[in-house]
Formats: structure tokens, C-alpha cells, sequence
């Protein structure tokens, strides 16, 4: 009534034109529904299928029916003539298939996205681990079907899925035990207030506590439901509701009817009959046995309890009808405003307002666009939906003790943006009063540093916390699978971060790097100290006799032994791989081949001594020169081939320790490398064996037994580092290496010219041809 007044007052709107209305009841039935539906078609006052008696529309078009059952059955038969039918309360999402109900709109939004709507709400607390409850009928099952597909698309699993049949209360407490043993939360319920009342009573009956129901909107703003016994249920529940709002001038036109003033209005006496509990009925015409006090006075006034902003602004339904209305007279009036030759039909013609076509006006219904009070744009999609736009409301027991509905968000799936939910979560208040989002999943959340193993025969939310194997980490929450860090990095103790890993190498600034630098360095030294010693005694017996050009250049060859020890000490750059074991055999090669030209000597020079020898010619400088050149080229020849074909170079291990890079040098061809050392070792066991033979020489000071220990200990070295470096890795492999080219080079310097050093500094009585030749006897 107040729309329609509201219309025909507004001189913008359809001007000059009258809008009327009728209203057909059909509590009955579905018989009621169709019986009315036809005579609106007809134009009689009876149903006449398949014949229209009047030759101008009576009735524009149809607003209802608040069933969806109801409204499919008047869908179908209006779609036939094109008929145009607004509800403002059907939601089932099966009035959406416009092959089927070509003139069906709505202003309320479908089912569909009710139910996506409720998933998503469920998914932005984090809920994974949900109970899915609906009444046994087609609003519940297509409910749930849609939920589920969203939830599990959401990544949410569904703990039970149970339908309600609420006449059936053997049905109720088994669905009710199954709630209660549930370890899910949270609970998504598709049911009328009416249909919840006997599941409510019986999980009072068993003490189900600790539940969070997510309510649809056939009962998230029940009062039916607000009652005190089933607070510790309901308190702290959330869901969705139409979107409501305040109807401009609404209140005050409520507020101005009176029963003794519109007693013309049938609909005046239905409203005060119920809202204020009395009989409207004239007194004079009862009898007297009837009490005075249920009569109505028509001194009642709406206002004494009406609240216009909170009870008006919560009447989605009636919000929702006001807005069908004003839909088809902004339709008519766009019909009436259209313009001959730029109309919408066949040569742009336009429909008569006073006889138009059924289909003419659903054309300008699905096109119409209309502005609402409240600043958003109603209109209809390609099903005949309008924007799907819910209010959030929170179950909230208040300060004076009763439960309210309080509006704390909304869904609106028209930002353009795709952020649907605005919700102020500080105005949430759950059932255990605190601010905290109750959780509701089958297992808790795997952190960082795990990940996720399905349990066998189980949803996969339910799921076990494995840590990541060595190596591999995860860096965020509920991670599937671990991998593994890029290969100069490496887990930190909780597997959710790589760090870089510590670079490994001999360091000169560790106490074993230094304390070997310090050796070779110092132990260099010590052979150009005993060279001055020589150049100071070179004319002395024992200096001469020991071939002292030849002692020399031994004693330099052995002081680059020692400092061919700092090549390997240090970060590995590539210079210093390409060369450090081409110096290290070289100078050891310059080294051994002295000692063997020295030993070779020896021989010759005994040999030389026999009667009839022809062997002095051999005995000459020149020989040991030519012995000490061919060893050296030899091995020149083999490091030269090995840098040129397969040379070494820098490279990070990351597979010897775990953990850490060891910064080492590649040798290139390991081949190469024992054949320089094999080399190495050819040349000290053929000085050690000439050696050993010439041992027994007659000589008071014979250099052979001094060489053969030298070698021995040099052979014995190397042989102990084979094993040794095999075994060790990383620096201590570098290490083992200093430590052998150290030792062996002590080994040679201490046997070689410690008996001579002893002599010339401690012994010099010793220094005379006369002690060498064996002449004096000590």
C-alpha cells in the first residue's frame, strides 16, 4: 500500500498513470496457487487454462510468491505468455534457468550464491574441518551440494554431511550423537527456524556444547530461535541474512494508522489483531461471556513500540517487496517514456501503454535499472538475479540479557575488486567471550620447517606434521612438500630458512693454517742459514768433499720444498690451483734428482778409485748437472702436458660434508697428479736403492748411509699420505698434504746435513782429509 501510494504521488514517475494492485491468498496450497495464477491470465473470476477473456491486461505483472515451490509452479505456467513475475523471497537456484522461466526476476539473490557466500565466510576464519546440516528438501540438498563443491574447491574438508528429517526424532538424536562425537566445530545449517527447533532441544538433551553454528538466511535473523534455553547454542553464531535497509518514510506512514481510522483496510485489523494481541471484532454483537480486555480499543498506536531504526531496518523481506514494486512501475515508466523509432522492438517500434504485450514488459524488466534509497543500483543479470548482496549478523547475547542479531559485515559480489567480504571483526563476539576466532580443523597447522603426510582412509585435512629431511626445507605453513636449498646454502636448525653455508678452505688465519704457514716459513729459513754455513766452511774437507756446488743447489731446492708448502695454505684461487702442484713437483724434483745425482756420484767416485777403471771420465761435475736436467725435464714435460690438456682448477665441494662448502681445487686429471707424484717416487726409491747398495763403501764419512735414511723417510712419508689423504676431506686433505711436504723435506734436510753442520759447528777436529781418509782413528 505505501509503495503503490508512494508512486502514484511521485509526478516523475509514470505521470498521469494510476498504479492498483490485487492480492490473491494462497495459504492453501499448491491448487490455490495455480487457481490464482490463471485467473490473473484470464481476466475471469474463474480459471479458464489456455484462454485470455480480456482483450487489455488487467493485471501488469506478478509479485510473489514468497515460496520457492509456489513460485516454480507460477513460473512455469506464466512463462508461457512471456508473463512477467517478480519474487521477492523464492531463492531456489532452479528459477535461475531462464530456458525454463523466461519472465522470471526476483530482488532477492539466489541460493547459488547464498551458499557460496557461506563457504567463503567459513574459509576466511580459516575453518578447514566443517559439518554440513540441511533439512531434507530441495532448499537444503542444493544448499549443500554448492557448499561442499566450494568448500572443498576452498581447501576445506567436510567432516559429515547429514540431512534433517524433522518429524523423525529417532532420525534427530542419531544426527545429533553425530554432531557431538564430530571433531568439527563449526557447522553449516540450510534450514527454516522451525526446522531447527527440535535438533536444538535435543542437543540440549545430550549437552552438545562448544559448536558454532554458520546459519543460512531462512533462520539467521530468527526470533523464533532467541529464546534463553538456547543461548549457550546459538550465542556466537554467524551467517548471512538479506540485505536490509531502512525504507524512507516507512516509520511515519506505520505510525499513522490507527484501526479506528482505516477500518477499510483489511489488512488494518489482520496487523493489529497480531501485533497487539487483541480481537477487533464489534463488542455489541458478542456475547457478554467474552472478557473485555481482548477487545482492541483503536487507541493502540504502532509508535509506543515501534523502533524505526532497528526493527524497520531489519525487514529484508518487506525491503525486498518495496523494491519489486518500484522495479515494474520504473519499467512501465520507461515503457511509456519510450520514443517512436528508437524503441527497443521490431523497426524500433515501442509497446502501447494502454495494451501491451505480457513479454513486452519482462523485456523492460530485465533491462531496467532502478536507483535505491540507500545509493546502490538494482538490476538484473542474464537469469534474472539481482546482485547478490548479503548482511553479515552475529548471534550476540546483550547487555539486558536477550540474544540480538547484530550486523557485523556484509557479502556483496558486485566490488569490482573480488573482496566480497567486509567484516569488522572486532564487533564479532564468540560463544567463549573472547575475541579469539574458535578453531575448527581435523589436524593443526604444519609449521615451517614441515610438511604435510595424508592420513590413510582420510579427507586431506587430516593429515600428520613430518620434518623435512636433511638438506630441504619449507617456509610456510601447512607445506605439502620440502625442497631443497640452492646449492651454496643450507637449512637452518628449524628447516625453514637456508642460510649460506660456511666456506671451508685451509685458512691462513686459523690456528692449523698458521701454525703450517709458520713452519714452512720458518723451516725455509733454516736451509739458507745452513748454505751460509757452507759458503763460510766451503774450503774445509768435509764442505769440498760433499761436492759443495751440488750441496748448494740441494740446499735451495729445499728451501723452495718448504715454501712450496704456502702454495696450498689460503683461499684456492684459480693462479694459485693451476700451479701449486706443478711448483710443489718440480722443486721436489730438483730436490730428489740432486740427492740421486749425489748418490750416483758416490759410486762412480769409489768406482772410479779401482785400479784399471775407466769409469773417472764419469766422475765429473758435468754428469750430476746432466742427471739433476734430464730428471727436471721429465717431469716439466709431464705438468706441461697435464695444464695443457686436463688443468686444475677451483671448485666448490658441496658433497663431502653436508653443510658446508669446501673451497678445493680440482686436480684437473687425478691421473696426471699420481703419475707427477709416481714420478716423484721413482726418482727417491732409485736414490734410496743406489743408495742402500753403496752404503758399505769404504769411507770413514760415507755420504750413501746418510742418503739412504733420507730416502727412506722421504718414501715412507708419501706412502703414509696415500691413505691418509683418501680418508680425510675437505681442509684436513689440504693439510695432510702441507704436513707431508713438510715432514719429508725435514727428513731430507736432517739427514743430509745435520752430521755435516754437526762436524763443521760442534766437532771441527773432525774437518781434516786426514779424519776423512780414515787416517785418524776416533
Amino acid at each position: 500500500m505505501y509503495a503503490v501510494d508512494l508512486i502514484n504521488r511521485n509526478p516523475s514517475l509514470l505521470p498521469n498513470k494510476t498504479l492498483g494492485f490485487q492480492v490473491y491468498n494462497s495459504c492453501m496450497g499448491a491448487q490455490e496457487e495455480l487457481d490464482g495464477s490463471l485467473k490473473m491470465i484470464t481476466g475471469q473470476g474463474q480459471s479458464v487454462p489456455n484462454f485470455i477473456c480480456k482483450k487489455m491486461l488487467s493485471v501488469s505483472a506478478v509479485i510473489g510468491h514468497s515460496t520457492s515451490t509456489f513460485s516454480i509452479l507460477n513460473a512455469h505456467v506464466l512463462g508461457l505468455y512471456g508473463y512477467p513475475q517478480i519474487s521477492y523471497l523464492s531463492t531456489s537456484s532452479i528459477l535461475s534457468d531462464k530456458t525454463q522461466f523466461p519472465s522470471f526476476f526476483r530482488t532477492v539473490p539466489s541460493d547459488y550464491f547464498q551458499s557460496k557466500g557461506l563457504a567463503q565466510l567459513v574459509l576466511h576464519f580459516g575453518w578447514t574441518w566443517i559439518g554440513l546440516l540441511a533439512v531434507d528438501d530441495d532448499y537444503g540438498r542444493q544448499g549443500i551440494h554448492i557448499t561442499m563443491q566450494e568448500l572443498l574447491r576452498g581447501g576445506a574438508c567436510v567432516a559429515f554431511s547429514k540431512y534433517i528429517t524433522t518429524n523423525n526424532l529417532e532420525h534427530i538424536y542419531h544426527v545429533t550423537k553425530k554432531i557431538k562425537e564430530s571433531t568439527a566445530k563449526v557447522i553449516i545449517s540450510f534450514m527454516k527456524d522451525t526446522d531447527k527447533v527440535s535438533l536444538l532441544d535435543e542437543m540440549l538433551r545430550q549437552n552438545v556444547t562448544g559448536k558454532v553454528f554458520v546459519a543460512s538466511e531462512a533462520w539467521s535473523i530468527s526470533n523464533l530461535l532467541t529464546v534463553d534455553k538456547y543461548f549457550s547454542l546459538l550465542s556466537g553464531s554467524i551467517g548471512l541474512s538479506f540485505h536490509s535497509t531502512t525504507i524512507p518514510g516507512f516509520g511515519e506512514f506505520l505510525n499513522t494508522i490507527n484501526q479506528n481510522k482505516n477500518r477499510e483496510h483489511p489488512w488494518t485489523k489482520i496487523l493489529w489483531e497480531l501485533t497487539f494481541g487483541c480481537n477487533c471484532l464489534d463488542k455489541t454483537s458478542l456475547t457478554d461471556s467474552l472478557d473485555n480486555s481482548t477487545f482492541c480499543t483503536g487507541n493502540e498506536s504502532l509508535e509506543s513500540i515501534l523502533d524505526i531504526h532497528d526493527d524497520l531496518a531489519s525487514l529484508s523481506t518487506t525491503y525486498n517487496l518495496y523494491n519489486a514494486i518500484f522495479v515494474i512501475a520504473k519499467s512501465l515508466h520507461d515503457m511509456q517514456t519510450c520514443q517512436k523509432g528508437k524503441g527497443p522492438f521490431t523497426n524500433g517500434s515501442c509497446a502501447n501503454l494502454q495494451n501491451f504485450k505480457p513479454w513486452q514488459l519482462s523485456y523492460y524488466i530485465q533491462n531496467s535499472r532502478v536507483k535505491l534509497s540507500n545509493g546502490r543500483e538494482l538490476f538484473f543479470d542474464q537469469n534474472g538475479d539481482p546482485p547478490a548482496i548479503y548482511d553479515i549478523v552475529n548471534w550476540q547475547v546483550s547487555a539486558d540479557g536477550s540474544m540480538k542479531h547484530v550486523k557485523v559485515g556484509s557479502y556483496d559480489t558486485t566490488k569490482a575488486d573480488g573482496n566480497y567480504f567486509l567484516l569488522n571483526a572486532s564487533a564479532v563476539m564468540w560463544a567463549t567471550g573472547q575475541g579469539q576466532v574458535p578453531v575448527s580443523v581435523c589436524s593443526q597447522s604444519c609449521p615451517a620447517g614441515f610438511r604435510k603426510v595424508l592420513r590413510k582412509d582420510l579427507p586431506v585435512c587430516c593429515f600428520q606434521c613430518v620434518p623435512c629431511p636433511q638438506g630441504e626445507i619449507s617456509n610456510k605453513t601447512d607445506s605439502l612438500d620440502c625442497f631443497k636449498c640452492p646449492w651454496d646454502k643450507w637449512p637452518n636448525a628449524q628447516k625453514n630458512k637456508c642460510l649460506l653455508k660456511n666456506r671451508e678452505f685451509l685458512s691462513i688465519e686459523e690456528p692449523l693454517g698458521a701454525a703450517l704457514t709458520a713452519t714452512g716459513v720458518l723451516s725455509s729459513l733454516l736451509p739458507i742459514f745452513i748454505f751460509g754455513i757452507f759458503m763460510c766452511y766451503k774450503n774445509t774437507p768435509i764442505v769440498r768433499a760433499n761436492n759443495f756446488s751440488l750441496s748448494c743447489l740441494l740446499l735451495m731446492s729445499m728451501s723452495l720444498c718448504f715454501l712450496s708448502s704456502l702454495a696450498f695454505i689460503g683461499y684456492p684461487m684459480p693462479e694459485k690451483c693451476l700451479l701449486r702442484q706443478v711448483a710443489f713437483g718440480t722443486v721436489f724434483t730438483l730436490c730428489v734428482s740432486c740427492i740421486l745425482a749425489k748418490t750416483i756420484m758416490v759410486v762412480f767416485a769409489f768406482m772410479a778409485t779401482k785400479p784399471g777403471s775407466n769409469l773417472r771420465r764419469w766422475t765429473r761435475p758435468w754428469l750430476s748437472y746432466m742427471i739433476i736436467a734430464l730428471s727436471i725435464s721429465l717431469q716439466l714435460m709431464l705438468c706441461i702436458t697435464w695444464i695443457s690438456f686436463a688443468p686444475p682448477f677451483q671448485t666448490d665441494n658441496i658433497q663431502s660434508q653436508p653443510g658446508i662448502i669446501i673451497a678445493e681445487c680440482n686436480e684437473g686429471s687425478y691421473t696426471a697428479f699420481w703419475c707427477m707424484l709416481g714420478y716423484l717416487g721413482l726418482l727417491a726409491t732409485i736414490s734410496f736403492i743406489v743408495a742402500f747398495l753403496a752404503r758399505r763403501l769404504p769411507d770413514s764419512f760415507n755420504e750413501a748411509k746418510f742418503i739412504t735414511f733420507s730416502m727412506l723417510v722421504f718414501l715412507s712419508v708419501w706412502v703414509s699420505y696415500i691413505p691418509a689423504s683418501l680418508s680425510s676431506t675437505g681442509k684436513y686433505t689440504v693439510a695432510m698434504e702441507v704436513f707431508a711436504i713438510l715432514s719429508s723435506s725435514w727428513a731430507m734436510m736432517a739427514c743430509m746435513f745435520a752430521p755435516k753442520c754437526f762436524i763443521v759447528l760442534l766437532r771441527p777436529e773432525m774437518n781434516s782429509r786426514d779424519h776423512l781418509m780414515g787416517k785418524i782413528k776416533t
